[in-house]
């Protein structure tokens, strides 16, 4: 009997599998940092502060010296590591970015 837990077949599914076969437990919850970049301060501070409004944990950092600057929010929820959660909230923040310009660029967590 094979009592490894199974992801759907995507990013985050590849990410969960490499954390499960490193020994992680995925049942603990823990802090991620979950990325979005923005072409402008504008739309990164204002996305921040949307998340600042729902109560959501933010870090802001930008590189204007870069060829393309970009302005990076995180957002760092405290969750158990489920794709179902990781899927969830990476769409939620993907909706709200894109109205603003913004697109996710993935996550990370502690183990």
């Amino acid at each position: 009997m094979n009592d490894e837990p199974t992801f759907p077949d995507d990013a985050n599914g590849a990410m969960l599998r490499q954390m499960a076969a490193d020994g992680d437990d995925l049942t603990l919850p823990r802090e991620f940092a979950f990325s979005v970049i923005f072409p402008t301060e504008d739309a990164a501070l204002k996305f921040a502060v949307a998340l600042l409004k729902r109560g959501q944990k933010v870090s802001f950092s930008g590189d204007e010296k870069d060829s393309e600057p970009f302005w990076l929010v995180q957002a760092h929820p405290y969750m158990i590591p489920t794709h179902e959660r990781i899927s969830g909230y990476e769409y939620l923040l993907e909706i709200e970015a894109d109205s603003l310009g913004g697109r996710a660029v993935g996550w990370g967590c502690e183990s």
